[in-house]
């Protein structure tokens, strides 16, 4: 049984703050926290990068967590956007 409550948002939301993880000699830049609808959420610094390509487009996703709920972000490299693509609800354990 799946336990998660998905909810889709797809909306534009404001980065505010982020982390650098080292991987593999590189920097990888992370979402710390971010705004949206008047609401400030910070995660925690374990969060999961993929980079996609649309097209000749670059895109990479974040699925990221603040202990309570999870997010997936989407950065436009073409756009310079951030967006909220959705958020789930961390399942609760079972009794």
């Amino acid at each position: 049984m799946n336990n998660t409550l998905r909810k889709p948002v797809n909306k534009e939301v404001t980065v505010t703050s982020v982390y650098f993880r080292s991987s593999k000699r590189q920097l990888q830049a992370f979402p710390k926290r971010i705004e949206f609808e008047g609401s400030e959420y910070t995660f925690v610094e374990s969060g999961f990068h993929y980079l996609v390509q649309k097209g000749q487009r670059l895109v990479d996703l974040f699925d990221m967590t603040d202990g309570t709920n999870n997010y997936r972000l989407k950065f436009d490299n073409t756009e310079r956007i951030w967006t909220l693509v959705g958020m789930d609800e961390l399942p609760r354990a079972m009794a």
